[in-house]
Order: C-alpha cells, then sequence, then structure tokens
C-alpha cells in the first residue's frame, strides 16, 4: 500500500491521484475481473464486463486483460476525462460531503491506495497503448454455483440457470433488469465440458510471465470451491520455486456453503499458502439473510466462517456487503453479528466492505420509499454513532470498527438520504416498484419463499404497488427448453452505462456443455416439494451435504 504513515485515504487522493488528472484510477491499468468462462473482462466490480477479443489472445495472452477497450478508458483518465461506465465513482464524488461533512471518499481511491507510488507515476506516464502486467486480478474458471442470490443472475450461477430452465424467463419486468432474467444466458458458457477454452488456455499460457509480478490473484466464481482449477493453483502454491509465491496472495470468493469435506480441502490448502485471504458475502440477518441469498443456511454459514477464523492459516477475512433493497432491514443485527466476530477473532476478523448495489436497479437500496429509507437511514445512523461512542478496542488497543470501514458506513447513510437514482439510466420509480413486486412474486413462487413473512415491515409498501398490465406472449425461455434447437434465448448489449438490452430473441443454436438430464427435476409443485424433502438445500438448486459439486474431488 502507498498510503504513507498517518495519512488519510483525502490525503492521498490529493498527493497522488489529483495530480495525474480528475479522473485517474490505478484499477484501470493494474486490476481485472476476468470471466474465463466466456471471456468478459473489465477493471473492478463496478463498470460492466466486455469481451476479450479471441483474435488478440491467440498472439498475446495479456490481452485478455490488456483490451483495446480498456486501453481507450486510459487514455481519457489520463486526459481528466470522465469515463461513462465508471459511474458508480462519480455518484459518490458528486453527493458534495458524506454524512460526517468530508468530501467523499469514493471507490478509485480505495482501489489506488493499494499500489506503490512507483507503480502509479509509471503508470501515469507510459503510452495509454502499453501492455501492463497485472497486480491484482479477480477471475472466474466458470459459473458453477449451488446459491441463487436474488440480485444475481443466470450469468453467474448454474442454480439460477436451473431455475430458468425449469420454470422459464421471468415475466413482465420492464426496466434495465430484463435482459438479466429472461434465459438461461447461453453467452456466459460457449464452450462444452471437452471443448479447449482459449481464455482459460490463455490464462494458463500468461501465468508464468504474470505470476512474477502478481500481488493477488483472486478467485470468484460461481463458487470457487466447486471448480477443480482452484485446486490447481493450490498445487502451484506447495511445488513452485517462483520466489514471488512467497509474497503473493492468493485470495477466494467463497459463499462458505461447500459441503464438510471441500471446506475441509480449502482449511489444508492455506497452510501451504504465506499469504491466504478469503472473502465471503452477507449484509442482512438470519431468514432475511436466506431469503436474500437463496441456497444459504444461516447457522451453517455462520459456523463455517468461524472454522475458517479458528482452523485456516489466512492473512484476511472480509465480508463484502451488497446493500441492497432488502438486507437494510436487518442491517444493524447483521453488523451486530460482525462485532461479535471481530470481538472473538480480532479485529480484522473480518473486514467489512460496504458495496451499494445499482444493477438490477429495481433491487437497489433507492427503489425503496422515501418513509422507509429515513427509517433504515436513521437506524444505521444510531448505530454508527453508538459505536463510535464506545469506541471498542481490540487487546493490542486498535478499533473493532476501523476509520476505513465507518467511512463506509458513513457513506452509504448519507448516499440513503441524498442519491435519488441508481444510475442515470434508471427506469422512472413506477416502473421500478412494478418490476420490484413482479419479481418477487415470481421468485417466491419459485423458491418457495413468502416476502410479507420474511420482511414485515416492508409488506405495505409491497402491497400498495399496482402491477402493470404484463404481455403474457412476452418472449421469454420457455421452460423446459435446454438443449432444444429451436429454444429461445436473448442476444444482448451492455451500454457503456451498464445497462443491459435486450436487441432481439434468437433461436438456441447450441449446447452449453451442462448436463441437461440434470436439469430434468419435475416441474410441478407437489413433485418437486417431495423431491426437496429428499434432497435439502436450495430448492431449486444443489445440496451442499448430499450433491456432488462441480466435479471435484472433496476427500469426503
Amino acid at each position: 500500500m502507498s498510503r504513507k504513515k498517518g495519512e488519510t485515504h483525502r490525503e492521498f487522493k490529493k498527493r497522488m491521484i489529483d495530480p495525474v488528472s480528475e479522473s485517474f484510477c490505478g484499477a484501470k491499468w493494474y486490476n481485472a475481473t476476468i470471466w474465463l468462462g466466456h471471456g468478459g473482462t473489465t477493471s473492478c466490480h463496478h463498470p460492466p464486463a466486455h469481451q476479450i477479443d479471441l483474435e488478440e489472445i491467440k498472439t498475446n495472452p495479456s490481452a485478455i486483460h490488456n483490451t483495446k477497450h480498456k486501453k481507450k478508458m486510459r487514455e481519457m483518465m489520463i486526459n481528466g476525462q470522465r469515463p461513462k461506465e465508471c459511474e458508480y465513482c462519480w455518484k459518490i464524488e458528486d453527493m458534495g460531503k458524506d454524512a460526517d461533512g468530508n468530501d467523499p471518499v469514493s471507490d478509485r481511491t480505495y482501489k489506488t491506495v493499494i499500489y506503490q507510488d512507483n507503480d502509479l507515476r509509471k503508470a501515469a506516464s507510459m503510452p495509454t497503448s502499453s501492455d501492463v502486467n497485472l497486480k491484482t486480478l479477480e477471475v472466474a474458471f466458470n459459473r458453477t454455483c449451488q446459491l441463487a442470490c436474488s440480485y444475481c443472475n443466470p450469468a453467474f450461477s448454474s442454480t439460477w440457470v436451473k431455475d430458468i430452465r425449469n420454470n422459464g424467463g421471468y415475466q413482465g419486468i420492464k426496466s434495465d433488469a430484463r435482459g438479466h432474467f429472461i434465459d438461461d444466458a447461453p453467452y456466459a458458457e460457449p464452450f462444452d465440458d471437452l471443448e479447449s477454452n482459449p481464455y482459460k488456455d490463455a490464462f494458463w499460457r500468461w501465468w508464468p510471465e504474470l505470476c512474477k509480478e502478481l500481488e493477488e490473484i483472486r478467485v470468484t466464481g460461481g463458487e470457487p470451491l466447486m471448480t477443480p482449477d482452484i485446486y490447481k493453483l493450490f498445487d502451484w502454491f506447495e511445488t513452485t520455486d517462483e520466489p514471488n509465491s512467497k509474497n503473493m496472495r492468493l485470495a477466494i470468493n467463497s459463499n462458505l456453503m461447500a459441503k464438510e469435506g471441500l471446506l475441509n480441502k480449502l482449511i489444508e490448502g492455506t497452510q501451504n499458502i504465506n499469504r491466504f485471504h478469503l472473502y465471503t458475502s452477507c449484509e442482512a440477518y438470519g431468514k432475511q439473510a436466506e431469503y436474500i441469498r437463496d441456497g444459504l443456511k444461516w447457522e451453517k454459514w455462520t459456523m463455517q466462517f468461524e472454522r475458517i477464523c479458528a482452523e485456516a492459516r489466512i492473512e484476511g477475512l472480509h465480508m463484502m456487503m451488497t446493500i441492497n433493497a432488502l438486507c437494510l432491514d436487518t442491517i444493524t443485527e447483521f453488523l451486530d453479528w460482525v462485532l461479535e466476530m471481530k470481538r472473538k477473532y480480532g479485529h480484522n476478523m473480518p473486514g467489512i466492505s460496504v458495496n451499494i448495489l445499482r444493477f438490477p436497479s429495481f433491487q437497489s437500496p433507492l427503489t425503496l420509499p422515501d418513509n422507509m429509507r429515513k427509517i433504515y437511514h436513521d437506524e444505521l445512523q444510531a448505530w454508527l454513532e453508538n459505536v463510535r461512542t464506545k469506541a471498542e478496542v481490540d487487546s493490542q488497543g486498535r478499533l473493532l470498527l476501523a476509520d476505513w470501514e465507518q467511512d463506509q458506513l458513513s457513506r452509504l447513510i448519507e448516499y440513503l438520504d441524498v442519491v435519488k437514482t441508481p444510475h442515470r439510466n434508471t427506469a422512472d420509480r413506477t416502473l421500478l416498484e412494478h418490476d420490484f413486486k413482479v419479481f418477487y412474486e415470481q421468485y417466491d413462487a419459485r423458491r418457495f419463499m413468502n416476502f410479507k413473512e420474511t420482511f414485515p415491515r416492508l409488506a405495505d409498501f409491497y402491497n400498495s404497488i399496482e402491477i402493470m398490465e404484463i404481455d403474457k406472449n412476452e418472449e421469454v425461455q420457455a421452460p423446459k427448453t435446454a438443449g432444444i434447437k429451436d429454444g429461445l434465448f436473448a442476444k444482448r448489449v451492455v451500454t457503456e452505462d451498464g445497462e443491459v438490452k435486450v436487441v432481439e430473441m434468437k433461436m438456441r443454436k447450441r449446447n452449453t456443455g451442462e448436463s441437461d438430464e440434470w436439469y430434468d427435476n419435475p416441474l410441478d409443485p407437489e413433485s418437486r416439494a417431495e423431491l426437496m424433502k429428499k434432497i435439502g438445500g436450495s430448492s431449486i438448486g444443489w445440496d451442499t451435504e448430499t450433491d456432488g459439486l462441480g466435479g471435484a474431488e472433496d476427500g469426503g
């Protein structure tokens, strides 16, 4: 980290970022998220992904990161222009002041401060057409996942794929989210099991060079513990003679709902890694967390979290909170649990990051009515003030809730009060509310959930929403069309603002490589309910206790 001792994030920004330009961000050079399953890449988790050029990576494997698009964005940033795809940060910076009266710190500062001063100066001075070796990389090998979180979609979860294949596309969604939920996202897994994946091939060809300078590789998914590739990385760390392996961080984004054998394998693998970090996700408490993250079981998740704290060889444990319309109802209870873990295992076990959901926009906290936003705003503000008053510290005098964690919560509090739309192309409130109810009515029916029982404080709002007329002939994927040659799927484009637009519906011309037979669960509710009694787990997904996961041997 290049921040000087005692230097605040605001002081770092003034010293290292502002002299380059008003829009410079080190992540455009040194960070990437790459989805190797289908060849998407982006510089962080805020901009939409764009496609990697298959021809370019034949001769230049680093082009899985150094795309023409990213080089154009780098040029804009050097010239002080604001790329529209980075709107998340511009909205934060344009709020004026945060809840503490300070200039708000956006994620481009947090994502730049992790790099050394000399590397940032190098990025600012090199030609923007140059190829750059990554310092931090987040990579997904495929979309295999046993959860189907409400704000996720089939592009990132094979259990979401199962929902769409069993029940068909979600109908009646009218705003920017429609493209996420109308089919099983065949573009996200374009290669059959026996086909060579050129994006994975490029990654492993680049790896001998990349690993020499890489500071962190972070594996996401899907669920990484369900892909054999993560165990290939474990083996590399155990056997390599690459000097940088002693300094490199291996991090995993895990939902921590794997069966016991795979969790044991993870804990065992960490023993050979000097700098292992685990990122997991939650933002609500108990039954509400289980509703938002379908397939999560609160008691099992908290138990497995504590196993990581107690048994893994771990340098960092991070809690990624995705702030959506539903989690605010129990967010302070969840934060109380976080503090309990910090007291028990240490001030950074876990550290929290507060990420405000923008897509799908109808699940943004800004979809909520003003009176509910005010209630949640006041509850969160009171919670933070109480924590600051107590100023609890660990045995070494370190704050349990660090200043940078408090800053993120303060930013969220102000966001709930000041910002009115999730992004620039957000539909009007009437459409967002319509989509909110239409989606969760179908979600409840498919997942055997009950919105109003789970979120009683939101029941009046939910009941008050008037649903517009729904076109019963709407073009969405029909149930049970996986592998059917003439099944419909969507041709999408992603705008520079991150909006997913459906351009047309096309005829399915390919297999996805996933077993059609596996998706042949009975459709009628009685039969499916009976099946779920036998296998447990998510009503549409794998059971983490009884089903084989992702082809990875669990040793159990």
